[in-house]
């Protein structure tokens, strides 16, 4: 499937995107992996396979303690919990790296002046590391993090801030997320919603699901489709 529901668009000329940051922009699950069998290491216990936790990378760090202290409850594991976040600010960028296709389709948006922005559930203070580290601090136009206000997605106020940010009416952006927390975040923002299906999730989780507006297997597919909305859209 490259692109599902393309007319689902046509009544909203998109003149901005919107993006999730892990599993949608970047590959951060071997930082995020690293820093989980770190904390393993300190805890006496033997490190998991990439495999076992990057389909939870997109649900935090919560979700990823709950794979890798499985034994522990919830109460048990809450202390680990900054002891992660700290071990991850520590090497955050070193493999973290854009997903395929991600670089040309960030400089196509640019081409057509539209502006692009982040809003992640991440901390904000990792977030601003982690678009530094990938060179995006300049060209990011909004950066709203899962602490930047007293909610988050699937929440719609961090995508109406980064609208505003970015100068532009909700009507008018796309949110693009490879969770179905974010499309129910840009359903609520009034914003048209795109699933980025080269993200992370488990093998349960089915993206058709989620009632997105357009599905991308790659970000080459959703740079196409942009550009054939854009034209189709006139001057």
């Amino acid at each position: 499937m490259t692109a599902t529901g393309q007319g689902a668009t046509a009544a909203r000329p998109i003149r901005a995107v919107l993006f999730d940051l892990d599993g949608t922009l970047a590959d951060t699950a071997p930082d995020l992996i690293a820093a989980v069998n770190r904390l393993l290491d300190e805890e006496g216990r033997a490190p998991l396979p990439g495999e076992a936790l990057r389909p939870l990378v997109s649900k935090g760090g919560r979700a990823l303690l709950a794979r890798a202290f499985a034994d522990l409850d919830e109460d048990a594991r809450e202390p680990l919990l900054p002891r992660f976040l700290s071990a991850y600010a520590e090497a955050l960028s070193v493999h973290t790296r854009p997903f395929d296709g991600v670089e040309s389709l960030l400089a196509a948006i640019e081409s057509r002046g539209w502006p692009w922005g982040i809003v992640t559930n991440k901390p904000e203070g990792l977030a601003v590391g982690v678009v530094n580290g990938l060179g995006w601090t300049q060209r990011s136009q909004a950066l709203v993090g899962g602490d930047t206000l007293a909610v988050r997605k699937p929440a719609p106020e961090p995508l109406w801030l980064a609208a505003q940010r970015m100068g532009v009416s909700p009507s008018q952006c796309l949110y693009v997320g490879d969770d179905a927390r974010d499309i129910e975040a840009a359903r609520a923002a009034g914003m048209a919603s795109a699933a980025a299906l080269w993200g992370y999730r488990e093998g349960h989780e089915d993206p058709s699901d989620w009632g997105a507006d357009v599905a991308f297997v790659d970000a080459d597919a959703l740079r196409a489709w942009l550009s054939a909305v854009d034209a189709a859209s006139g001057p």
